[in-house]
């Protein structure tokens, strides 16, 4: 990495924790509100004004301390930059599990330098809980004020891994079912902790590998460098280190290959 992205890392990761706990608290106002009204996007996807809400407020604290940044996000357009750095953001990760007063949501802030992924967080404001990571300087698991350094498992055996996944639907949609079936086979737990809390889940150790058949840009920036800094690895499904193919997993640094391998080789297109 160019020197200028290194020396900056440190003080943009402490202004990416602040700007996180400001979006947290205007997320809880919202969160199990018997007001909250929950709109169709045109994808039918659910949204409320605690994602869109939340976004503008990340935005203007991006434009205020860093008004020469990109900024990508998943409710409004693009804002390009000129200083090479740019944010993604996804306010709301698991709007559904919010719409339904589940804790297991989370706030995605990734930063890119030159198109690679530098810096990422998730933050779960219902379970004051937060994981982040940036390049050279670890990945860290804080609860409360207590903070860990945030490792990925070392299970080294597809058949004793905690396999998750966000939705069941999504795999036969894209013709992958039989892929799903297999991992679901060939691991010893399946469960549904989705979105981003199963792929942190993987990046603290406490699941083994985290698939998703349907993702956004916002969905997976910043899993890339918490996953990479954690010890483990975020990729697509043909093991590429990318956030634009539509799929992705988080894994331990140990089963990557076989997890690639199911989905590599099992059968598409049944149901």
């Amino acid at each position: 990495m160019p020197a200028k992205p290194a020396l900056e890392l440190p003080s943009r990761l402490d202004f990416t924790l602040n700007a996180a706990k400001e979006a947290a608290e205007f997320i809880m106002c919202h969160y199990q509100s018997p007001e909250l009204a929950v709109e169709r996007k045109r994808d039918a996807s659910p949204v409320t004004a605690a994602d869109r809400g939340a976004e503008e407020l990340l935005r203007r604290l991006i434009t205020i301390q860093y008004p020469n940044d990109g900024i990508l996000g998943e409710e409004f357009e693009e804002k390009r930059g000129t200083s090479g750095w740019r944010w993604v953001l996804d306010p709301v990760d698991g709007t559904k599990s919010f719409i339904h007063g589940v804790p297991l949501f989370g706030t995605l802030i990734g930063l890119e330098y030159d198109h690679k992924q530098t810096l990422g967080l998730c933050c779960f404001p219902a379970l004051n809980e937060v994981v982040f990571a940036a390049e050279g300087l670890g990945a860290w698991w804080q609860i409360g004020d207590s903070r860990r350094p945030a490792r990925a498992s070392a299970v080294k055996k597809i058949d004793e891994a905690v396999f998750c996944t966000t939705t069941i639907q999504g795999w036969r949609r894209v013709g992958r079912q039989a892929a799903f079936d297999k991992l679901c086979d060939s691991t010893a737990i399946s469960r549904g902790w989705g979105d981003c809390y199963g792929h942190i889940l993987v990046a603290t150790g406490r699941a083994d590998l985290m698939v998703d058949p349907l993702l956004n840009p916002w969905d997976c920036a910043a899993l890339v460098p918490i996953m990479q800094e954690a010890g483990g690895h975020f990729v697509d499904f043909n093991g590429e280190v990318t956030i634009h193919s539509g799929n992705g997993l988080s894994v331990n640094g140990h089963l990557r290959d076989s997890v690639l391998e199911i989905l590599q080789t099992s059968e598409s297109g049944s149901d």
